[in-house]
């Protein structure tokens, strides 16, 4: 069983061996979210740690940055490296004139929800070549919307995303996904986290809140949160995981 990391290295390297096994399984669509609320993670400083893991596969691999100033600062940056660094497109420089016959890999980092249909196009350009999407945030309910053209959204694009690796702090529990494991819930009690339960499908809204509830006893009645970040009140936040993610990704953005 998948353990949860204790840092952010390590979160890392759990998301390059999740990566390189789902590309080995097939799959071409995939993300790694690291979502720790209140901090801000640095999207150039984790590509550079994580490029390598696609590199390995001997592929020809190009690099999209959501916006050119991204994307300058990366090539500013990253002196002679083997990859080419694009931005993701613009109605002047569409995604469909960077996405060159030669490339066999895309990376796509920090994309949100105003890019998302350049990333569509991308993924769809891209046929069966894999594109992996590194700490997105496409799903912004306020930028996509609701209704029938998200629904749309969902089932023919993001649903089609591969989350193979996925870490989310939820107060003193978080929601974990290390590919091929199935979908965890874990829990801090008494300093020390433990799996609370395994769903194949990413658990969210009410099954979350009622898997934390009868871990901890908590009431369910307070509709006032996220479906998709429920927390539980069961006991003030301790060290471990998450205060050293925290304090990680601290140092990382001083």
């Amino acid at each position: 069983m998948t353990q949860l990391p204790n840092d952010l290295n390590e979160a890392i390297a759990q998301a390059m061996e999740a990566t390189k096994a789902a590309l080995n399984d097939g799959y071409t669509r995939l993300q790694i979210e690291i979502v720790v609320p209140d901090i801000e993670l640095q999207a150039q400083t984790l590509a550079k740690q994580f490029i390598p893991v696609l590199l390995e596969e001997g592929t020809q691999l190009k690099v999209f940055f959501p916006d050119t100033g991204a994307a300058a600062l990366a090539r500013r940056d990253w002196q002679d490296v083997s990859f080419k660094i694009e931005d993701i497109g613009s109605s002047r420089s569409p995604v469909d004139k960077k996405v060159e016959s030669e490339d066999n890999c895309f990376l796509l980092i920090a994309p949100s929800a105003v890019e998302v249909a350049q990333a569509e196009k991308l993924s769809n350009l891209a046929g069966d070549r894999p594109v992996v999407i590194l700490i997105p945030k496409l799903e912004d309910v306020s930028i996509v919307g609701i209704g029938y053209a998200a629904r749309q959204l969902r089932e023919r694009f993001l649903n089609t995303i591969e989350s193979c690796y996925y870490i989310r702090t939820l107060g003193d529990a978080a929601l974990y996904r290390c590919y091929p494991s199935p979908w965890q819930v874990w829990l801090e009690t008494d300093g020390q986290y433990q799996m609370i339960a395994e769903r194949p499908e990413k658990p969210v809204g009410d099954t979350l809140e009622r898997i934390l509830a009868a871990a901890t006893g908590a009431d369910t009645t307070d509709s006032s949160s996220s479906p998709s970040e429920a927390t539980t009140t069961a006991a003030p936040r301790r060290k471990g995981f998450l205060s050293e993610v925290q304090k990680f990704l601290r140092a990382l953005s001083s």
